[in-house]
């Protein structure tokens, strides 16, 4: 593709140096994966500025630039205002513009984006469609499943998978849209038929500078050029007054009174929850639901709502709520033939960790022990937080490693221990987080209930900028074969 072609269609003032007729063959925002025939995009980044790499990138065989100021560089180069929205514009109409193949599903919200992705997902295949899914834990073409490395990956890599559901016949995408992924504009000139705001609480303060831009990133994804139709949360007082202050129309989910979709006379189980689900004068469900906890009913409200606005029946709703027996890391009870439970979570901010916490000692004979920490170079602010959660609900806390990144682990478990002190809950601290887990399975008791929270799906530890392989359900399974020795 020419690459007077390729840039195209980003808007906004938009000036090609050189020569706009060469041929373009990939496009590459990394400087040591370019090959001959790439355009490269030069990006600020936080960390470091990819205009520095550009020399690398053309002596690499890059054919041309995108970039936010000329370089002193023989190559054609497009200079634009902001090379992140553009790189997105451009990853679309080198990719044949996918997006508009497909109907486009987006959710967002601090919580509950993973579980609501999979219980949406499942509805829309009752109804008989092919779906693909972008999230969290992975990305999905059907039943083909591709490990995810962000929540919402940059521009090129989610142009590239939503051009491969699109060859694959896919009628439709359920995407979690996260926080960064908005400011950065990695969404930038996608269209999403119904866009979904699911709750808002405390987390990613080392990046917003508070908790009001962090609301305000996200309710950008429901301008009215992204998003046509919206869902949302009308229990959560603060998405509610965002979404209502935009003056849009909107389905309202939710258990209280008032909402259009909404769920009452629910009971919570071990294995689940069930409930009547009603949509205001036109269908009532009975609904056995196999995932636990009041949030799980609001995931799967969420989903039921973005389905009605696209004209899914009744039935394959309830059919594709009650098909999801679990989601990876989400509140999973993990298979161990132990007289207590062991369940993963992958709750890692004061009000996630609140939530598995209160949905664990609904169903609690024993007692309740929570296995946590906080990651490394992260919002700090919620570490004292957690701890004074944690040790007001459960009965017994081991506080352990997360991901440290590039932080010391100890530094980050003291600042934990400065909130748990003060409730007087017993808690031990164990860093090294399987020393840690082994621990916690042999204090367990007959009844007891072991929550290992933070790490959910992830499959690694990251120190000092290593990372390591750590998948809990295989640590586990791994030291209950060892304490059974």
């Amino acid at each position: 593709m020419k690459l007077s072609e390729l840039v195209g269609t980003i808007p906004g003032e938009v000036r090609i140096i050189g020569d706009g007729s060469v041929e373009i063959q990939n496009i590459c925002a990394d400087s040591r994966t370019v090959k001959p025939g790439d355009l490269f995009i030069c990006t600020p980044g936080m960390r470091s500025d990819a205009h520095a790499f550009a020399p690398a990138a053309v002596q690499s065989g890059a054919v041309a630039l995108l970039v936010e100021r000329k370089l002193e560089l023989d190559v054609p180069q497009v200079i634009v205002k902001d090379a992140r929205s553009a790189t997105s514009y451009v990853a679309a109409q080198f990719h044949g513009n996918p997006a508009k193949r497909m109907r486009m599903l987006g959710i967002t919200g601090t919580k509950g984006k993973t579980t609501a992705s999979f219980l949406l997902k499942s509805i829309l295949e009752e109804a008989g469609m092919k779906v693909g899914l972008i999230g969290t834990v992975c990305s999905m073409i059907g039943d083909e499943t591709i490990p995810a490395k962000l929540t919402t990956p940059d521009p090129i890599e989610t142009q590239e998978m939503l051009s491969r559901m699109a060859d694959a016949g896919c009628e439709c995408v359920v995407m979690e849209v996260s926080a960064h992924a908005l400011a950065f504009n990695r969404l930038a000139g996608i269209e999403f038929e119904v866009g979904a705001f699911s709750n808002f609480s405390q987390d990613h303060l080392d990046f917003f500078d508070s908790m009001d831009s962090y609301f305000a990133c996200k309710l950008r994804f429901f301008d009215p050029a992204v998003t046509k139709h919206i869902v949302y949360n009308a229990d959560d007082d603060r998405v509610a007054a965002g979404i209502e202050g935009l003056g849009r129309e909107a389905l309202r989910v939710g258990i209280r009174e008032g909402s259009d979709v909404y769920a009452n006379d629910i009971e919570i189980n071990e294995r689940g929850s069930s409930f009547l689900m009603s949509w205001h004068k036109h269908f009532r469900l009975a609904v056995a639901l196999k995932l636990a906890g009041v949030f799980n009913v609001y995931n799967a409200l969420l989903a039921t709502g973005m389905a009605i606005s696209l004209g899914v029946d009744e039935e394959a709703i309830r059919r594709g709520l009650e098909d999801v027996r679990s989601v990876p890391g989400r509140i999973e009870l993990l298979e161990t033939n132990t007289p207590y439970r062991v369940i993963l979570d992958y709750a890692h901010s004061p009000d996630s960790l609140e939530n598995i916490l209160r949905a664990v000692r609904q169903t609690t004979k024993g007692r309740m022990i929570a296995l946590f920490g906080c990651g490394g170079n992260r919002d700090s602010a919620k570490r004292p937080l957690m701890g004074e959660i944690a040790g007001e609900l459960a009965d017994y806390c081991i506080l352990t490693s997360d991901n440290p990144r590039g932080e010391d682990p100890m530094a980050i478990l003291d600042a934990i221990e400065q909130g748990i002190r003060g409730t007087g809950c017993e808690y031990v601290v164990i860093e090294n987080r399987r020393e840690a887990i082994r621990y916690a399975l042999q204090q367990a008791k007959p009844q007891d209930v072991v929550v290992l929270a933070g790490k959910g799906h992830e499959t690694y530890q990251e120190i000092k900028g290593v990372r390591y392989p750590f998948n809990e359900k295989t640590v586990v399974a791994e030291l209950l074969k060892e304490l059974e020795m």
